[in-house]
């Protein structure tokens, strides 16, 4: 019998999309060793040009103009999947995507970004394409760039996008509720103390891990790491800036006064071991990092939520009383004194982050292989 093919399609805007498809390739190479994965980037089927244009916008409003992405974001919300705009998006890379796929013959795609979700289900509803598709949903939040009806299996954060998927027309037998999936490593209990000292830190006063993403995105790291350094709170700062090297440059002098103790990072490969030694985090709402945080139960502040899918995921935490949300500099240092001053508070949101229904990579994996089983004992009856 010959080996099963996977092919999982990512996106490069943002890195929350590669690091779910990471996660979704780590847990079925786990369970099936000899699987065939190819993972693609969806931009290396766009015009080159045309690709660094949009990706480079989409990063500059992120950081620049949110209110703007916002806009955008909400009025594509609801748009229908026959509309002008969902069909340029379904265009996309088209011939060179469809050649890909046939140069591959894979017996399963799994796609971790919306609009690599319209581009297939099209090609399915075409009759194009008969391989079975899986969605990865990379947000706690309901877009109708995810709705499509040739997915025929969507794996998902929360209840409340299953129901939402469903109101949007999505049958409930193709539901399911796997949590967002995120690398196995951050399942595995690290020794906190050993961390503790190889980092150098003092394993008596609280730690503060500051992640801005990949790119940078945290709106005003460097007065974020500003406020805690001039009011002197009782803590030790991490600071991760990711490929944002202005925002590195910036903090070092300051980190070179700093009366804190201050461990300052790039982009880093082990955020499991800084969240480890960590009593509290500072982020953005990006669906992967929000995922990792709360399987290392690691309670969050999100600082400004850029309008669109990160508000929802910063209600969602909110809500599930894993996280607070601050939307100026004055809010969150009071967020962060009271907590400090309550260190308590700090213990339930983190215990509220481990009632959660513990879902993994790997269950996403097991429900991954079923449909490519259910799909398979079809094509032999048939």
């Amino acid at each position: 019998m010959s080996n099963l093919r996977v092919l999982v399609i990512s996106a490069a805007f943002g890195a929350g999309h590669i690091r779910a498809a990471e996660a979704v390739i780590e847990a079925i190479w786990a369970k099936r060793p000899n699987t065939e994965i190819y993972h693609a980037d969806f931009g290396a089927f766009l015009n080159k040009a045309f690709h660094l244009v949009i990706k480079t916008a989409y990063i500059d409003m992120i950081k620049y103009t949110p209110k703007l992405w916002g806009e955008f974001y909400y009025r594509t919300s609801d748009i229908p999947s026959d509309s002008l705009f969902q069909r340029f998006l379904n265009g996309l890379g088209r011939q060179e995507f469809i050649s890909y796929i046939h140069s591959v013959q894979p017996d399963l795609i799994v796609c971790t970004y919306p609009t690599i979700a319209g581009v297939l289900a099209q090609l399915k509803e075409e009759e194009l394409l008969t391989v079975p598709l899986a969605a990865v949903v990379t947000d706690y939040a309901i877009h109708n760039q995810w709705v499509h009806q040739g997915v025929d299996l969507y794996l998902v954060g929360s209840q409340e996008v299953a129901d939402g998927l469903a109101q949007r027309g999505i049958d409930p037998g193709c539901l399911k509720v796997t949590g967002i999936p995120v690398s196995p490593k951050f399942e595995i209990k690290l020794d906190r103390e050993e961390l503790v000292g190889r980092f150098g830190l003092d394993p008596g006063q609280p730690t503060i891990l500051v992640m801005g993403g990949a790119y940078g995105v945290l709106d005003n790291a460097s007065g974020i790491c500003r406020l805690i350094m001039q009011n002197k709170l009782p803590v030790q700062l991490l600071i991760v800036c990711g490929r944002d090297k202005r925002l590195y440059s910036t903090l070092e002098p300051l980190v070179r006064k700093a009366e804190n103790r201050v461990l300052l990072f790039e982009f880093v490969e082990n955020v499991e071991e800084l969240m480890t030694v960590s009593d509290l985090m500072i982020t953005k709402a990006g669906g992967l990092t929000v995922s990792e945080a709360l399987t290392k139960q690691l309670p969050m502040v999100i600082y400004k939520p850029i309008p669109g899918q990160e508000k929802a995921n910063s209600e969602f935490l909110r809500r599930v009383g894993t996280g607070k949300i601050a939307a100026t500099e004055g809010e969150l240092l009071q967020i962060l004194t009271h907590l400090l001053e309550n260190p308590e508070e700090i213990k339930i949101m983190s215990h509220a982050a481990a009632k959660l229904p513990r879902r993994t990579a790997e269950t996403a994996a097991d429900y991954l292989l079923e449909l490519f089983r259910q799909r398979n004992r079809v094509r032999k009856v048939g």
